[in-house]
């Protein structure tokens, strides 16, 4: 049974029930009224602004009405509910893991040990069956990374998979890339040789979040494909030197790319980046963009390389890594802002086609979320 206390003369709400004790704000629960009045009931957008509250905001009364929180505020005629479900899920009182380097909700670290539990899809199975779709976006939220299968052997195919969630994020490499051998290449992504794990474009702001590669064909010897997940990378270099986590994530690297003419890209931003409560946010790892370092103070800067050596041996290691070979309508999917991506070299025998595109992490969030709904 739950039960409901007012203290601070009405400002804060007490709830004991059985997740434990909370605690709100009332000034945090008008503000935050599910109401037609504090909420447009089409769009779910507030439709009020703090100016519209009072300053002093206090509870004269609450009570509980079945599952509901009922609350009655002092010096205006307003009752809010609350169902307590929803209280519980948006307690701000509750225990957080404040730990630098914590995974965010819903993500889970892995190394080549995930092997045959490889995320998969199927895309004429994704684009018609909404329980497929919704198990694929939740591995891809969960690892970072997934395969799908059974796109057309054409030009631009990549498309329908990004259509399962979003949109294409056009670039200065186009709406579309190319990944094959060329002759006076603009990036060394288009020659055969081998690739470090990286995430793409670190250079750019903001950068793209979501990478789909597709495969038409390859018949060359060598060229796998591999991802490693940076934040289990992270984690490691954290459990080994946590000071030299801390230096990658407290000071700023940079990133340039000027492969082309009329381009000229540059970002800075931290190679390992926390939000302020210590969740794990990005991963910028990019040894062919990254720039000169100069945001490091010079006493810092030897145990700086340190810790971005030790990061760069750690993504290196076999051991963090899945390989896995694309055949002609396979392609694979990864959250650039997690996932690093890399491919062994390739020789001239035989052909490798691939062909890429960027999109937003948001849309795959979104749908997920959505289509989460409305399974109830």
């Amino acid at each position: 049974m739950a039960e409901v206390t007012l203290e601070e003369e009405g400002r804060v709400l007490h709830l004991r029930g059985p997740a434990g004790e909370r605690r709100f704000h009332a000034f945090w629960l008008r503000d935050n009224g599910l109401d037609a009045e504090t909420r447009d009931p089409g769009n779910g957008q507030r439709v009020i602004t703090l100016a519209d509250l009072p300053e002093d905001c206090r509870l004269k009364a609450a009570t509980l009405e079945g599952a509901e929180v009922v609350l009655d505020f002092a010096g205006e005629e307003k009752r809010l509910r609350f169902p307590l479900d929803w209280l519980e899920r948006h307690a701000y009182d509750a225990p957080h893991d404040r730990t630098p380097g914590a995974l965010p909700e819903g993500t889970e670290a892995w190394d080549a040990g995930l092997g045959g539990a490889l995320p998969e899809g199927h895309l004429p199975t994704l684009q018609k069956d909404r329980a497929a779709l919704r198990d694929w976006l939740g591995a891809l939220r969960r690892y970072g990374f997934a395969r799908v299968s059974g796109l057309a052997v054409a030009e631009g195919s990549l498309f329908e998979v990004v259509d399962l969630f979003g949109y294409v994020r056009e670039t200065n490499y186009g709406r579309l890339f190319e990944v094959r051998t060329e002759v006076n290449p603009v990036n060394l992504a288009y020659t055969g040789l081998a690739l470090q794990a990286h995430t793409d474009n670190p250079y750019r702001d903001p950068q793209p979040t979501v990478q789909v590669l597709a495969c038409l064909e390859n018949s060359a010897e060598g060229g796998e494909s591999l991802v490693v997940d940076g934040f289990a990378a992270a984690r490691r270099l954290r459990d080994e030197d946590p000071e030299g986590f801390h230096l990658l994530t407290a000071h700023c690297a940079r990133f340039s790319y000027r492969g082309s003419a009329g381009v000229a890209l540059e970002a800075r931003r931290p190679m390992v980046e926390l939000a302020p409560d210590g969740t794990l946010q990005a991963i910028r790892f990019n040894s062919r963009s990254i720039a000169p370092l100069v945001d490091v103070p010079f006493e810092k800067m030897p145990a700086y390389y340190r810790a971005y050596r030790r990061l760069s041996e750690i993504i290196d290691d076999p051991a963090m890594a899945l390989s896995f070979k694309l055949a002609p309508g396979e392609a694979f999917v990864v959250d650039n802002t997690r996932v690093l991506h890399a491919r062994q070299g390739y020789s001239g025998a035989g052909h490798r086609w691939l062909q890429g595109c960027y999109a937003d992490r948001d849309g795959i969030l979104s749908t997920l979320a959505a289509l989460e709904a409305q399974d109830g």
